[in-house]
């Protein structure tokens, strides 16, 4: 940051009063302006049938990690709920509507400042379709799933832990539980 957005002139980085942290403050309107981790938010969407669990992926038509698979999920915009930016992320990148169940994964990765949140969902239907963000859009089964092309760690780890909890869910040995991790450093998914 280079300039104050309340007033355009230069800030500075240093530690104000009461503080513990570097913040850019504006020397001429005194205006601290506080960088907080942004979050990411997305869904596991689930398609049950004949005993079959299928999840929905997006191969991404972005960068960062342009056409490897993900979960759809994006940044939360302000004035909406995490739940409501999961919905939007889905139907956004893959063209799909879901019901939401419970939150499944909460990820800290602290090195791009960043929290991922990822929601168990069922889908409505199979009416789905690739959003601008996606290539395409598939379902797969866990054995199906391109696991060496998974584009982020914490879709691997959300990914892995579900299919893990859902093993014991369908032998009625358990319910889904909250996963957490903290993922501190790059690294590839595969």
């Amino acid at each position: 940051m280079k300039f104050c957005s309340e007033c355009a002139h230069p800030v500075s980085l240093q530690i104000p009063p009461d503080d513990t942290r570097p913040r850019f403050v504006c020397s001429n309107c005194g205006t601290i302006h506080y960088q907080n981790p942004k979050m990411v938010v997305g869904s596991i969407p689930v398609w049950e049938h004949e005993g079959e669990t299928r999840i929905l992926l997006c191969k991404r038509a972005i960068e960062p990690r342009l056409g490897y698979w993900t979960l759809p999920a994006g940044f939360m915009e302000n004035n909406e709920t995490t739940e409501d930016a999961a919905r939007r992320e889905t139907e956004e990148e893959a063209g799909a509507k879901i019901t939401l169940h419970g939150l499944f994964s909460m990820i800290n990765v602290p090195h791009v400042h960043q929290v991922h949140l990822f929601y168990r969902a069922t889908l409505l239907d199979l009416d789905y379709a690739a959003g601008i963000e996606s290539l395409e859009v598939e379902m797969f089964t866990e054995a199906e799933i391109p696991w060496e092309d998974i584009a982020f760690p914490t879709v691997a780890y959300t990914l892995k832990a579900f299919f893990s909890d859902l093993k014991l869910v369908q032998k009625n040995d358990a319910k889904f539980a909250l996963h957490t991790e903290d993922i501190y450093k790059p690294m590839r998914s595969n």
